[in-house]
């Protein structure tokens, strides 16, 4: 207890040092020294400067055109160091593994001219397209084109200016949290023990009868409670303050206004009480007020941290180093490396119960791995030699032998925190309607609260000032600005955990709202493997002859139908062909030359334009039909069927009886795609469709008012997925970082889109259950303050607890 007070202190005494120091250094607030020579002309004023660092620093704020940024900031810059700056260390950065983009963790943020600062200077840097600060994170977001800007200078012009930063770390970011964290509970802490001291003193008041107390002792427990209210409000309600003074510098109360003026205004009138010895105290008021006011920010903060574990996990789910194979694998010599360090064809060794380094596919080996980080999936799944074991996945039986495919920084685990960093840097439309509400409810209590008061004077002087800091305590604004982002938050970890990766902020919103889920065939509805069902020669070449063609024009072809005509010839005795010259026609199908003749194959109206005349062989129900010909006419159809996913049928049956129209949209032919629609229960199924038909279709939707979730496999669905209000795309290994939708299905199972549909609803229905309460809250609640009926601490409790409610209503998203 006692290191706890000390601590609390000497944060309150550093403070006071900071406030005290305003004759020192402009730049840093340190002092400085009396023979210093170092100055920098700001505002046409000549500035002292305590260093050649702070110099440097200020000279470089206002050579760049940041000169307001000294008008507006509310504490001192963290001290400039030109040797930090240029420190050679830094062009170590540069060798790290950077894609044009970085999340960077910067140290000393103190306002919001802090942020206004760093964007600003970063946005002036040459070669920087983007940039993103989050002051509660203190989690920076650069984009920059890689021709002109290197992360050294992003490091340096922020040092330059007085900042520390470096790539974000997720140990050490965490490290840094919770040092917030347990500032937050020392201030708590603090806040809890002057209440209970206060209470010691203000019950026997309370309590006393007329004539049992007389008025010296009274004095002497009011004194008493005057002392003990002081680290209360030093320390503990110093969030507070911070906070109202930088919403106000920057023109935008927001609900820390009220606060610290009801703490302010409540101590003040109560220290006047005292020494005038006329009025009423509320000493025992205020620390009840910030002791409740801090635990239900505390427990916000805990949800917070709860909600952003899912991407702890993720992020630590990739081993920091791995066992790399040197020379002959069956002698297991192996060395230590970083994951970092490994290229694609190299060889890793994983044992059981160590997770994969990189994505690789097994050369080596059997056993059984557990994707539950990758795809919210808790049972493990067999994996032989030639499989791919997505990096990260752990591995739950014997040991195994991988090549790998692609580095730890391309790996699927890597993307996916990508993804999911990225989603967290806008707000959805309803939480930025809630921003606003907010602002504008702050700057109507406050003219509330100055009308109540001059009313009060009028009726009862005496009560007026309570009376006043009742209705700045009981207004709760807290629903509208924070507990909406903890719903949301809360539900993106819950499915997160469930596979599914919500990737832009409005898309559990807009998916409650859809009207029409549209779903594409091949690789959703389906697994996405078709299988070759028969080779039907119709020409002169014998049908394994033609297969062996086939399957050399789509040797490059990542789409799932050229992957099942390449599987049907592995093993087969016979020399491979190889195709020369190939090019892709999307959505019709591939044409070039093996053993020098030429062919195409693909649709049979494309086929056509070659082989001349019409295919007449019609191909069984169920199949989809790929065609060869060349200009001697048609040579071969292969038929592929591929198997309907187990939950499918469940997952359009849920959507369905939501309300929401379901559509199958497909490239395939119309028999193939109405075929599917039949067994799972859709009345409308389109298909032969090319990308483009598909992006002219939703929009036909669109025009005629309807809003349109789009699920496809993110293969050639990219522009149709753009397309659409919201979008869903399946996740297979690589194709990650292809993808253009709104959310990720990450698993191989169709079910998490029910899932997200039915926390979509919840999500909503909790926002809609937390603005309502917020509105009854304070209707009912600051006309009460306003007439009299409350008294300052009961408001305090009240505020307390409608802030406990929002926050644990969203909370209950988290639970399965």
């Amino acid at each position: 207890m006692s290191a706890v007070l000390k601590e609390a202190v000497r944060d309150a005494a550093g403070a006071t040092k900071a406030r005290t120091q305003s004759a020192g250094c402009f730049h840093c607030g340190l002092p400085v020294p009396h023979d210093s020579a170092w100055q920098a002309t700001i505002g046409g004023n000549v500035e002292r400067m305590c260093c050649p660092g702070c110099a440097a620093a200020a000279q470089a704020i206002v050579d760049g055109g940041f000169a307001d940024y000294y008008a507006t900031r509310t504490a001192y810059a963290t001290q400039a160091d030109l040797e930090a700056a240029n420190a050679p260390e830094l062009d170590l950065v540069d060798d790290g593994d950077f894609d044009g983009s970085a999340s960077f963790t910067v140290e000393g943020i103190r306002c919001a001219a802090c942020v206004w600062l760093i964007e600003r200077r970063l946005q002036d840097l040459p070669g920087v397209l983007d940039v993103s600060l989050n002051v509660a994170t203190e989690r920076l977001f650069v984009r920059w084109d890689p021709s002109g800007c290197r992360p050294s200078s992003i490091l340096r012009t922020l040092r330059a200016i007085g900042y520390t930063a470096y790539p974000y770390d997720a140990r050490r970011h965490g490290e840094q949290l919770e040092r917030a964290r347990k500032k937050l509970f020392r201030q708590l802490f603090v806040a809890g023990l002057s209440m209970m001291q206060v209470m010691m003193y203000a019950v026997p008041v309370y309590m006393a009868d007329e004539g049992t107390m007389d008025a010296t002792m009274t004095a002497l427990m009011h004194w008493a409670s005057f002392f003990l209210t002081l680290p209360a409000v030093l320390y503990s309600a110093r969030p507070f303050f911070a906070g109202a003074w930088r919403d106000l510098r920057r023109g935008m109360p927001g609900m820390d206004v009220p606060v610290a003026l009801g703490i302010g205004a409540a101590f003040a009138g109560s220290l006047q009480a005292l020494v005038s010895g006329q009025g009423d105290v509320y000493f025992d008021s205020v620390t009840m007020f910030v002791f409740l006011l801090l635990g239900s920010r505390y427990l916000e903060l805990g949800a917070r941290r709860k909600a952003a574990g899912a991407l702890e996990r993720l992020q630590q789910g990739l081993p920091p180093s791995a066992l790399r194979l040197r020379g002959d694998p069956r002698l297991r010599d192996t060395e230590l490396v970083t994951a970092g360090s490994l290229r694609v064809d190299d060889l890793v060794l994983v044992r059981a119960g160590q997770a994969a380094p990189a994505d690789g596919t097994i050369v080596e080996g059997e056993t059984d791995v557990d994707l539950a980080l990758l795809t919210g999936e808790s049972r493990t799944q067999r994996r032989g030699v030639g499989d791919l074991v997505p990096g990260g996945a752990l591995n739950a039986a014997g040991a195994i032998v991988l090549r790998v495919t692609s580095t730890a920084h391309d790996s699927t685990l890597a993307m996916l925190v990508r993804l999911v960093e990225r989603a967290g840097q806008g707000k959805p439309a309803l939480a930025l309607w809630a921003d606003r509400v907010a602002a504008w409810f702050v700057f109507g209590l406050l003219v509330l609260t100055v009308l109540a008061y001059f009313a009060w004077l009028q009726v009862d002087p005496h009560r007026a000032w309570q009376v006043a800091i009742a209705v700045l305590v009981v207004s709760c604004p807290c629903a509208l600005s924070l507990a909406t982002p903890t719903a949301l938050a809360a539900a993106t970890d819950r499915l997160l955990r469930r596979g599914v990766l919500s990737v832009q902020p409005h898309t559990l919103e807009t998916f409650d709202r859809a009207t029409h889920v549209v779903f594409d065939k091949t690789g959703t509805l389906t697994h996405g493997r078709p299988v070759l069902r028969q080779t039907l020669s119709v020409g002169s070449l014998a049908g394994f002859d033609c297969l062996r063609i086939a399957a050399a024009l789509e040797a490059d072809n990542p789409h799932p139908l050229a992957q099942g005509i390449r599987e049907a010839v592995i093993g087969s005795p016979g020399e491979s062909a190889r195709a020369e010259r190939t090019q892709f026609t999307v959505g019709q199908g591939v044409e070039g030359w093996v053993d020098g003749r030429y062919y195409r194959l693909g649709r049979a109206a494309w086929v056509a334009g070659v082989a001349g005349g019409v295919a007449r062989a019609a191909a069984p129900v169920g199949t989809t039909s790929v065609w060869l010909g060349n200009s001697e006419g048609w040579l071969a159809r292969f038929d592929l069927a591929d198997g309907l996913r187990a939950d499918a049928a469940d997952v359009v049956r849920r959507i369905r009886d939501s309300g929401k129209t379901v559509i199958l949209l497909s490239g395939d032919e119309q028999h193939a795609a109405q075929a599917v629609a039949a067994r799972l229960g859709i009345s409308t199924a389109i298909g032969g469709k090319l990308p483009q038909e598909k992006l002219a279709y939703v929009r036909r939707l669109q025009q005629d008012g309807a809003i349109v979730a789009m699920v496809g496999d993110g293969i050639n669905d990219a522009a149709v997925l753009r397309g659409a209000d919201v979008s869903f795309a399946m996740g297979r290994g690589a194709e990650l970082a292809q993808l253009h939708a709104d959310g990720v299905l990450m698993g191989d199972s169709l079910a998490p889109l029910a899932d997200t549909l039915d926390t979509a609803r919840r999500t909503l229905a909790v926002i809609r259950q937390n603005l309502t309460w917020a509105t009854v809250y304070n209707v009912a609640a600051i006309p009460a303050a306003a007439t009299g009926l409350l008294n300052p601490w009961l408001a305090g409790i009240g505020m307390a607890a409608s802030s406990a409610v929002v926050v644990l209503n969203a909370l209950r998203l988290r639970k399965d």
